[in-house]
């Protein structure tokens, strides 16, 4: 593997991946346990804690054990609530599997369903009440009360049509902020994420009266919806930019874990060198969530210290388990090829020459696949370089570096010299009171 000379002095450690291992390299751990869904649905509260629990049971590849307890811890969540269609659907996937205790509960269905007809009426009364009497405030409040009564019983689309109603009995920008982010959370669950979008903007529409942990959540709504639409470099930025403050004030939506992993992963995938020591390497709010994801952490700084074979281990051992994140899943295997392909192009980008063996067994690989890989990234201009087949090396096109510096200086020197020439003509015409006077008309 031969180096360029005139390649950047920070990609010197590359050299130790495609070849033997230093001394002083920390050990690689690596935690491919299965997900242990008691504690990921701690993480959760609400409608959110039901619906993920819900996908990992649709979602968990035949794993039986994973489905039922699924199954049963969102039986037991549901029966918390009012929404009884939900728990129908749940009955209906559990099917008996798990004993007498998890079947359908008629008698709680018709409870709750009578409770829910008897307050629909009593808010029914009272907003009538409150519009005949044209009292702004209260015909706020009696919208607001219908979407929370809406959305407690899984009618979301109604829930989202009494909450924006209240927008014009709004009277204050808490007001308005209250009904966004009440839309913004339903939207979140609607899946409708143009929603989402246009009331976080609206929210941002009154800065001085958002305080941090607001703030907190308008960018992970915002970084949600980015992530929905494949901009991941947006939705990396919004994650990246949220304060620590959030907490677990959030978890009706995302558990800070969350905002590590899709910031992290977003970041590696759309940021290039400098933008991700900067951005999240060096940035200490950030690193708040990190530390609760130990594997994001390692994995970021392994992908930045040119350690690829770790880096990739780590992101082998969480795909599993990301392939069961609700938000995540359908950007996995996308987010995981951008990674892959940034290695490989930052891997050869100091070398002349590369030993495809070499690459092959840092990249955990064959070199025939590598080769295939290499290939679509040099079709696609994205490594300047080409194969040798017969010894497989790959040579790189290096731009004439020497000669390129060489005529920058050139143009550096015409540059000052026109300057220099310039600045000598005007302290001439100074010196000898050479001054173009411009005449007033009185």
């Amino acid at each position: 593997m031969e180096r360029d000379d005139e390649a950047s002095g920070p990609m010197m450690e590359m050299c130790t991946n495609g070849g033997e291992e230093t001394s002083n390299r920390r050990p690689t751990i690596i935690s491919g346990e299965p997900l242990d869904i008691e504690a990921y649905a701690t993480l959760y509260k609400g409608r959110t804690k039901i619906i993920r629990l819900l996908f990992i049971a649709n979602y968990c590849g035949g794993n039986h054990t994973i489905q039922l307890e699924a199954l049963r811890m969102a039986y037991d969540e549901i029966k918390k609530g009012e929404n009884t269609q939900l728990f129908r659907e749940v009955v209906s996937k559990i099917n008996g599997k798990l004993g007498d205790k998890y079947v359908m509960d008629s008698a709680w269905c018709e409870s709750v369903e009578r409770r829910a007809e008897q307050k629909k009426t009593k808010l029914e009364n009272e907003l009538s009440s409150y519009r005949t009497n044209l009292i702004k405030e209260s015909i706020r409040m009696g919208y607001n009360d219908f979407g929370d009564f809406y959305y407690a019983c899984g009618s979301l689309g109604d829930a989202f049509k009494n909450y924006i109603r209240t927008r014009d009995y709004c009277t204050t920008a808490k007001h308005i902020i209250h009904m966004c982010m009440n839309a913004i959370l339903v939207s979140i669950e609607m899946g409708q994420f143009t929603h989402v979008t246009s009331y976080v903007n609206k929210a941002e529409q009154n800065p001085e009266t958002l305080d941090p942990i607001v703030i907190a959540k308008l960018r992970c709504a915002s970084g949600l919806a980015h992530l929905e639409l494949k901009k991941y470099k947006l939705a990396a930025r919004k994650f990246l930019d949220v304060n620590p403050e959030l907490g677990n004030s959030y978890n009706e939506v995302v558990a800070p874990q969350d905002v590590a992993t899709y910031g992290g992963l977003c970041a590696l995938a759309s940021f290039d060198r400098s933008e991700l020591k900067q951005k999240v390497i060096d940035n200490i709010n950030f690193r708040n969530f990190l530390e609760l994801v130990p594997e994001v952490r390692e994995l970021i700084n392994d992908f930045y210290s040119s350690r690829y074979a770790s880096c990739l281990e780590y992101l082998a051992s969480l795909k599993a388990n990301l392939l069961l994140d609700i938000h995540l899943h359908d950007h996995v295997d996308t987010l995981y090829d951008q990674i892959r392909k940034k290695a490989l192009i930052q891997y050869t980008l100091p070398f002349v020459s590369v030993d495809l063996s070499r690459m092959a067994d840092a990249f955990k690989t064959s070199v025939s696949g590598l080769e295939k890989e290499l290939e679509v990234l040099i079709t696609d201009n994205q490594i300047q370089a080409r194969i040798d087949s017969h010894n497989k090396i790959l040579y790189a096109r290096h731009a004439d570096q020497r000669n390129a510096t060489f005529q920058k200086v050139l143009q550096m020197g015409d540059e000052f010299d026109r300057d220099v020439r310039g600045m000598l003509i005007r302290a001439n015409l100074l010196k000898h009171e050479y001054n173009a006077k411009v005449s007033r008309k009185h």
